[in-house]
């Protein structure tokens, strides 16, 4: 539904264009001056303007520039019954979207209206798409097939198509944000915008405006009327990156957002209503961060409706050649197209302080430095060849707390089927020679870790 405001003198012609623009399913606003209508402008937004030119005290002209200068991204249509070529141009120079003759055909106004209603909807997709290119930049793909990271694939699919609010919790570097757009793209808004902001990026103020909007003289630099990402992600997904970066002035304002959806733009005295579903996402924890008095407790229960937990990248180390395939094949361009069974292990048994995000900036830096087709342990930094590896002698007695044995055997027998390849110079047959296994055993182990 567009809001649309009709300034005409003439009380038939708003009553005409308000049934007509209603039957279209639009909200028609109308007035019978040019004062009303720019005060109307400067205390809220309109998708679309339809003006006459020549009214009392203040005319079309003087209503499109005060239009374009509180709100450019209004359309304008201008109407008269004393149209001249000098007025015609000088409207579309000052940035009317059409000028339009009376009496006009009912076919004739509805047409200009859907096209310059499409063309608004264009260039807010245009804006839309350019915001999904830069928040999609450093973006770590979703791979694996470990236990830990399958449970929550599981987790996702059966709570995407849900109103509830999510709350993502993870290290920096575990995919956060794609757990956040997966959430969205197999939900039922995947056709509607999905907003990311950082919270932690931006100073309180600028935050609140890029999230609620801001009429024009609200603060120093609002020179027009501007609609927030609440506003804009209308039916989609407005995702907060790091929320327990933001202030307890602010969490107060967020806290209304959840419980009321509603809100008021900076400087703004109007209610807004919208249909909006709230992801957060934080890399810390934020029981402790309420017991330090920097998060509210109210708000943490409103977002964790839906708590989605991220695990680490040392506790899916099954995943790490998966991943780290899928980085070299996005990073070689031309370079290396391998990487030997030794820098593989040394990958697998690295701590990954940085998760996925790390992997990938190594995979990179190794695709950057090597000078043939395999990424050997020479490619690789001092952090992940200066002895960071786990493994170690076997303990003479278990720990108080118990073992995971089935997770120590598989890394046994991973790091033995590594050292063979290793051994044998990547030959498979006499790698499973040296482990005395069958070639199709050896394959099958291979397969199991993701190692074929």
């Amino acid at each position: 539904m567009s809001r649309i405001l009709i300034v005409d003198d003439e009380k038939g012609m708003r009553e005409f264009l308000s049934i007509m623009l209603k039957k279209e399913g639009h909200d028609p606003v109308a007035v019978e001056n040019g004062q009303r209508a720019v005060k109307l402008v400067k205390d809220d937004i309109f998708d679309l303007v339809i003006t006459d030119v020549k009214m009392p005290k203040m005319g079309g002209m003087e209503v499109l520039k005060a239009v374009k200068e509180a709100s450019p991204e209004t359309v304008v249509i201008m109407i008269t019954a004393y149209a001249t070529a000098e007025s015609a141009v000088e409207a579309m120079k000052e940035g009317a979207y059409d000028y339009i003759m009376k009496p006009f055909k009912v076919d004739e106004i509805k047409l200009v209206v859907k096209n310059a209603l499409e063309k608004r909807k264009l260039r807010e997709e245009n804006v839309l798409l350019r915001r999904e290119v830069e928040a999609g930049k450093g973006f770590q793909s979703f791979i694996g097939k470990s236990p830990a990271i399958l449970k929550v694939f599981d987790l996702i699919a059966r709570v995407a198509d849900k109103t509830s609010t999510v709350l993502i919790t993870g290290e920096s570097g575990t995919g956060k944000e794609l757990a956040a757009r997966a959430v969205h793209n197999i939900s039922d808004r995947k056709g509607k915008p999905f907003m990311y902001i950082h919270c932690g990026a931006l100073p309180e103020q600028l935050l609140e405006s890029e999230l609620f909007g801001h009429m024009r003289g609200s603060f120093t630099g609002a020179v027009e009327n501007k609609a927030g990402l609440f506003e804009v992600a209308e039916g989609g997904t407005v995702f907060l990156d790091e929320i327990s970066e933001t202030s307890q002035a602010f969490q107060v304002k967020l806290l209304h957002v959840l419980q009321e959806r509603e809100f008021k733009r900076v400087g703004g005295t109007t209610d807004i209503r919208v249909d909006v579903r709230i992801i957060a996402a934080t890399n810390k924890e934020l029981h402790e961060e309420i017991a330090k008095g920097n998060f509210r407790e109210d708000l943490f229960y409103r977002l964790n409706v839906i708590p989605i937990s991220l695990p680490p990248l040392r506790q899916r180390r099954e995943d790490i050649p998966l991943l780290a395939e899928h980085f070299l094949k996005k990073y070689s361009d031309g370079g290396p197209d391998k990487i030997s069974p030794e820098a593989m292990r040394l990958l697998i048994d690295h701590d990954w302080k940085g998760n996925v995000r790390e992997l990938e900036n190594i995979i990179e830096r190794g695709c950057t430095v090597a000078d043939g087709k395999v990424i050997t342990p020479s490619h690789l930094p001092q952090e992940v060849t200066g002895g960071t590896r786990r493994t170690g002698p076997i303990p003479d007695e278990l720990p108080a707390g118990g073992i995971k044995i089935e997770g120590m055997l598989d890394e046994l027998e991973k790091s033995y089927l590594l050292k063979a390849l290793e051994k044998s110079g990547g030959s498979k047959t006499e790698a499973a020679r040296l482990l005395g296994l069958s070639f199709p055993a050896f394959r099958h182990r291979l397969k199991k870790f993701g190692l074929d």
